[in-house]
């Protein structure tokens, strides 16, 4: 049953990878932030942007990955693995 579980989050994680992989440096910078629940001011500080710029790359992150809120952005950065690389 292992064996099957861990089959199955291989296949989840090497999806959400490769939807990922179609957005450019910056904006997987954004969405790795949105996945670890910064609000956009947080993350303009941190990768000194405007907050105008973090909502402009929220919004392509959304129409590039067809995805509706932010929550989801968090849930495809959490299954493609990037917030545990980030040591999280």
């Amino acid at each position: 049953m292992r064996h099957a579980a861990g089959s199955a989050l291989d296949a989840r994680r090497s999806a959400a990878r490769a939807r990922i992989a179609a957005l450019n440096d910056r904006e997987r910078e954004v969405a790795v932030a949105v996945g670890q629940g910064s609000s956009n001011a947080e993350i303009a500080a941190a990768l000194f942007m405007s907050v105008a710029t973090v909502k402009t790359h929220v919004s392509r992150i959304l129409a590039k990955l067809d995805l509706n809120n932010r929550v989801q952005i968090a849930l495809l950065t959490y299954d493609a693995g990037l917030l545990e690389e980030d040591g999280h």
